[in-house]
């Protein structure tokens, strides 16, 4: 498997994900999916919903084999949390 290069700064790569997650994902996934991942591909726009990053992401790759992901777990700040804490919705 060829190794992809990112094609964006970080920053830029974070901005198209996120603006594309409020602007056009989220109206379509938040109801019934709090907790859940969404992979998008930042130059398409396209996503896949899952309960991990990993399944979540290999879903979209077999569409978009050139995929940019950015990930956002649904109703939660971050995708990932470090820590003994317990999950706590965003505010």
């Amino acid at each position: 498997m060829p190794i992809r290069q990112p094609r964006l700064s970080k920053v830029e790569h974070a901005q198209r994900g996120t603006a594309l997650y409020e602007e056009k994902i989220r109206p379509q996934v938040e109801a019934g999916n709090f907790g859940k991942v969404v992979a998008i591909d930042v130059d398409t726009g396209e996503f896949e919903v899952g309960d991990e990053t990993l399944p979540a992401a290999e879903r979209l790759l077999l569409r978009f084999p050139d995929a940019q992901i950015w990930f956002v777990r649904i109703g939660h700040r971050g995708v990932h949390r470090f820590g003994a804490g317990r999950w706590r919705e965003a505010r």
